[in-house]
């Protein structure tokens, strides 16, 4: 090799995206206030595998993407895990307006002054995080495009049976 520092660099420029998918550690706690009124911590799942959509009304991936989110909910929910819904919107009316067209079921909190987001490190919309029972990040997913839900619920099964 020419220039092995080169092809150092090169290969840590190709590994990137996949650490950045990877993270690991614990997961950053938070309480937000939710849509129904009560804060939510993450610290109350803890020995759940818990998911977090970081997600906005103005987003087209997200309103695609949120009725999928519903129906994993639903079906894995009683296995120990759950779904926490974040809208990052500095103003909740039309998340709420959205959401009454698109109800689901798992809660759904606001982080209106970003401070969740920026501790989840969300660049985009939508941003998924995958959580294990005992509080670590394992998935780190940004965007959505159809099929991704397959990547989720192949992570989500994998973390209930750990």
């Amino acid at each position: 090799m020419r220039n092995p520092i080169a092809a150092m660099a090169a290969a840590l420029t190709l590994a990137l995206p996949a650490l950045a998918g990877n993270p690991t550690g614990p997961a950053p706690a938070f309480t937000l206030a939710s849509r129904s009124g009560q804060d939510v911590s993450l610290t109350q799942y803890k020995g759940q595998v818990v998911m977090i959509n970081f997600w906005a009304s103005w987003c087209g991936p997200c309103r695609q993407e949120m009725p999928l989110l519903e129906s994993i909910y639903k079906k894995y929910n009683k296995m120990g895990f759950t779904m926490l819904g974040v809208n990052v919107e500095p103003d909740s009316n039309a998340a709420n307006e959205w959401l009454k067209a698109t109800p689901v079921s798992f809660p759904i909190l606001y982080d209106r002054d970003s401070k969740v987001s920026k501790l989840y490190d969300v660049a985009g919309m939508p941003s998924t995080v995958i959580i294990d029972r005992s509080g670590k990040l394992r998935v780190l997913h940004r965007g959505y495009k159809p099929g991704d839900e397959n990547e989720y619920l192949d992570s989500i099964r994998s973390l209930i049976r750990e």
